[in-house]
């Protein structure tokens, strides 16, 4: 349960940051409202998760993942350049999630 609420967590957020650019700075109101509506249901998501598991392992892991579905899918959707030191910063941020939840008590 309580990953399965991070998860969302994880994945609102990467669809709010994914919908910034089409926002064209709060212009235009449908992608600028989904933005919001999935920030704070992931925020209500995290709080979920926050119950259940300690709050380093849950924002470690949202913000790690996150960082790194943002990076791929601004890759694969928005054509933005990774260079090799981003692949390799991406790989180790993605290492580091899986040691605090893999050594959390």
């Amino acid at each position: 349960m309580q990953y399965l609420a991070l998860i969302s967590a994880i994945i609102l957020e990467v669809c709010g940051t994914l919908l910034l650019p089409f926002t064209l700075q709060f212009t235009k109101p449908f992608p600028t409202i989904g933005m919001v509506v999935c920030y704070v249901s992931s925020f209500y998501f995290l709080t979920i998760a926050l119950k259940y598991l300690p709050l380093a392992v849950v924002y470690a892991t949202w913000s790690g993942l996150g960082i790194f579905c943002i990076a791929l899918f601004s890759y694969l959707i928005l054509h933005q350049a990774l260079s090799w030191q981003v692949v390799i910063g991406l790989v180790l941020i993605v290492n580091g999630v899986i040691l605090v939840n893999v050594y959390t008590h």
